[in-house]
């Protein structure tokens, strides 16, 4: 596992600088980081750091990830309500109502404690708050997202028994989100750490099988790119090229999910490649499979056909001269940046912009496919269920969505493994479920109980005056679907 230095006060300044140029902003910020250094004076963490190098991190790392300067403020002082006996209208009066929001949304999310762990009940309703607060202002996951991390990072000062539990959580609920929001560094950070204290044996065992082969791995992904780079530059063709490794969560659950072995892998020798627009990415591609075998069924054009996180990117996979397999991702700069920081990058402060919390919210929704229904559900169905049963509906209709289909328009639904139409129908919309009559499924008339595939164009056809057939209770997969039909 990775070390990571405590940044100081003056490392968060200093990245801040990098996109803040604001005077008032800047020192809105510096004025935070005292504010937090004077609540938790005397305040120290199991590690026996003092308590305000938490903060620290968790402000440099949303700097990091380039969020607005009342978010880094909210970042600084995200604890000084709980542990500090500071009253929400001090705070906004010191600062603004904004910041005071965000901190105070963050407290009530809360933490599991210890007398609830064994309670699925009690979990669910802390998971509970943590989605709700979401679905209101994304901000608020992006502070948590970061205060776990960087928990996560320094587990090792917590009891066996807590730091399994913690990793539990994190990989069952704070994980999904980063991937859901399309954040890959912070979520890959937190699997693997994950990964570490819920089952050190694996971890270690895939750890030392990589690093068996890292020479030989190594030796043949820089001969690929210096092929590669050879061709490119012959054709004039702007870019920048390195290999990448899968992180050991990732191979770990290839192998349990695929029942592989490690050597079985295609894709642990991979390579990226970043060049300048969409039409490049295209170029590239053309010269690779013109030079290279493609492996028939690995093209995946995601750059056409963005996953729901926004993700953007062409992958394949190629057989080199010497037999060898690589998984080649070519993208822009811009899909980079999203592929890495997601939501944050895409929505990364813009100096001069004013802020609109709602006015970016409803971005997001409209952006992300899967938090405009996430939102309402939320929001709808919140208080009219249990925690648990709100846990389940979002495992399975969104964490665990991973089919990908699309309205005649080109939107894009994600669902869960074996959903059939009428999923996707109240997916679009509660009366499309409830009026539906038959499906179009790639221009052909399919039964309502048809599975759908990655890549199927879905249309539904309605009829006013009917209603769901309790029928369809035996098909259908989402619970979003199973609780509209009862």
């Amino acid at each position: 596992m990775t070390d990571h230095k405590n940044p100081g006060i003056e490392d968060v300044i200093k990245e801040a600088q990098s996109y803040i140029h604001d005077k008032d902003s800047l020192a809105l910020i510096s004025r935070a980081a005292n504010y937090a250094s004077e609540c938790h004076a005397g305040q120290f963490r199991r590690s026996g750091e003092p308590y305000v190098t938490h903060v620290i991190n968790v402000a440099y790392i949303l700097a990091t990830l380039r969020v607005g300067p009342a978010t880094i403020c909210a970042g600084f002082l995200h604890d000084v309500l709980e542990d500090c006996g500071v009253s929400r209208e001090e705070l906004a009066a010191d600062f603004t109502d904004e910041i005071a929001g965000l901190v105070e949304a963050v407290t009530k999310i809360g933490t599991l404690e210890y007398k609830g762990k064994d309670d699925p009940e009690y979990q669910a309703a802390n998971h509970r708050k943590i989605f709700i607060a979401m679905a209101r202002d994304v901000r608020v996951i992006l502070i948590k997202l970061v205060d776990r991390l960087h928990n996560m990072r320094t587990l090792q000062y917590q009891s066996e028994n807590a730091q399994k539990r913690i990793a539990s959580e994190t990989l069952d609920v704070y994980a999904p989100i980063a991937h859901r929001l399309g954040i890959s560094a912070i979520k890959n950070e937190l699997e693997d750490l994950s990964f570490y204290y819920l089952n050190r044996e694996e971890y270690y065992r895939i750890a030392r099988l990589v690093e068996a082969k890292k020479t030989e791995r190594d030796a043949a992904v820089n001969s690929m790119i210096s092929e590669i780079s050879d061709m490119l530059r012959e054709n004039e063709i702007p870019f920048r090229i390195f290999g990448r490794s899968k992180h050991l969560y990732s191979i770990y659950k290839k192998m349990v999910n695929k029942g592989k072995r490690f050597e079985e892998i295609l894709d642990l020798l991979a390579i990226r490649i970043i060049t300048n627009t969409d039409l490049s990415c295209y170029e590239i591609l053309g010269y690779i499979h013109a030079k290279y075998k493609p492996i028939p069924g690995r093209l995946k054009d995601y750059i056409a056909v963005p996953k729901t996180n926004m993700y953007q990117s062409l992958h394949t996979t190629i057989i080199g001269h010497d037999g060898k397999i690589f998984e080649v991702q070519i993208r822009t700069e811009d899909m980079d940046a999203i592929a890495e920081r997601g939501v944050a990058a895409h929505w990364r402060y813009k100096e001069g912009s004013k802020y609109d919390a709602r006015a970016e919210q409803k971005e997001i929704e409209d952006k992300l496919a899967w938090f405009k229904n996430f939102a309402v559900y939320s929001e709808d169905e919140a208080g009219n269920t249990s925690a648990s049963e709100y846990m389940a509906t979002l495992q399975r209709d969104v964490f665990e969505a991973n089919v990908y289909v699309m309205t005649p328009m080109g939107r894009v639904i994600d669902l869960p493994n074996g959903a059939t139409p009428i999923d996707f129908a109240y997916r679009i919309h509660t009366d499309v479920g409830h009026t539906a009559v038959g499906a179009i499924v790639n221009d052909a008339m399919v039964p309502l109980n048809t599975q759908l595939h990655t890549g199927d164009v879905v249309q539904i056809k309605t009829m006013k005056n009917t209603g769901p057939s309790e029928d369809w209770l035996k098909f259908v997969k989402t619970n979003q679907a199973r609780n509209k039909i009862r």
